[in-house]
């Protein structure tokens, strides 16, 4: 195993627990369907083997009570099936509007406090807060405040699982998955792996720690300020050559990139996107997919040449720039050179 991993393992936790610890609002909500979904199911099998039982007893061969004398010759009756059978297509129905409810809320989720950027990588969990602030197989964050998680993998597939939120992710190389979560109760909870990923998959543990406002500001000092995503994307920016072309730097023309973040983008092919965070990260790897209206299919590929912390640093610096910003900063330059 990865030397580099046995350092952060948590400990195991003592005690059996049929049912994990509800550490979300979500968690309790998810929770009421299953019990409700089982309870369901219970009546449901208690009624089908009740009745098979109490006819099987009632009318086996040679029960003389039985009276068999004035049995119909033909079936005219079906209001009970009917009235059944409707009866369970509409608790059903019920039970799909309410699952269905609670599975678009766990993606949706409501507007973050922070996002925190989680990368699987065998056998580990990496995350790096928005302030620059790294961890290994370990997520502290505040008490009662909404959390997204930016989620991918550096390798293989993996599964980001927290069975104490009711949380769980599968996660794809070369995708991006989010989720959200807002802890309701300070403590230490299990991080799984739950998708086989290689020799050492049953080690691939971590832990999320929940701490109350102050404390994790207290930890987040204790740490020390590290350097913020969108600082290190645009080094990573200039670094790779972005600069020259999408800044007008050079011969090459290329779109301007500040204020992109959520605006609509006329494409090539007449169609208009949304440039959310997956349209910069395709036009990073696969920027022959969606071509801007007006430009050539010029820019080459950084798909293998850049890291997924990299992409992820630099999708960062990308959303973070407001309009205007890159002439503010051109006009700074011009000045300092004429100085």
């Amino acid at each position: 195993m990865n030397d580099e991993v046995a350092p952060y393992l948590p400990e195991v936790e003592k005690g059996l627990h049929l049912i994990p610890t509800q550490a979300t609002e979500h968690a309790g909500q998810l929770d009421h369907l299953y019990f409700a979904l089982v309870g369901a199911s219970a009546i449901i099998l208690l009624m089908v083997v009740g009745l098979i039982a109490f006819f099987g007893f009632r009318y086996r061969a040679g029960n003389k009570a039985a009276d068999r004398s004035n049995l119909p010759s033909t079936r005219t009756e079906n209001r009970v099936e009917i009235a059944v059978l409707a009866a369970m297509l509409v608790a059903f129905m019920g039970f799909f509007a309410w699952a269905t409810t609670l599975y678009l809320d766990s993606y949706r989720g409501p507007e973050p406090a922070m996002t925190i950027d989680v990368i699987g990588k065998q056998w580990m969990w990496k995350i790096q807060h928005p302030d620059g602030t790294r961890e290994i197989n370990a997520i502290h964050v505040p008490v009662d405040e909404v959390i997204r998680l930016r989620v991918t993998s550096q390798d293989v597939i993996h599964s980001f699982f927290v069975p104490a939120f009711r949380l769980k992710r599968d996660v794809v190389p070369g995708t991006e998955k989010t989720a959200w979560f807002k802890a309701t109760e300070p403590g230490e909870y299990r991080l799984f792996c739950t998708e086989y990923c290689g020799s050492f998959h049953s080690r691939m543990l971590g832990k999320v720690v929940v701490m109350e406002r102050g404390d994790y500001q207290a930890w987040l000092t204790r740490q020390g300020s590290g350097q913020t995503l969108a600082s290190a994307g645009k080094q990573l920016f200039q670094a790779h050559g972005c600069s020259g072309c999408h800044m007008g730097k050079s011969n090459v023309r290329a779109p301007s990139l500040d204020g992109l973040y959520g605006r609509s983008v006329a494409l090539d092919s007449g169609e208009v996107i949304l440039a959310d965070e997956a349209y910069i990260r395709d036009s990073i790897l696969q920027p022959d997919k969606h071509i801007a209206a007006g430009y050539e299919p010029i820019m080459p590929s950084f798909a293998g040449q850049l890291s997924e912390e990299d992409i992820l640093r630099i999708v960062t610096y990308i959303k973070s720039l407001q309009p205007g910003e890159w002439v503010k900063e051109s006009v700074k330059e011009n000045e300092g050179e004429s100085r």
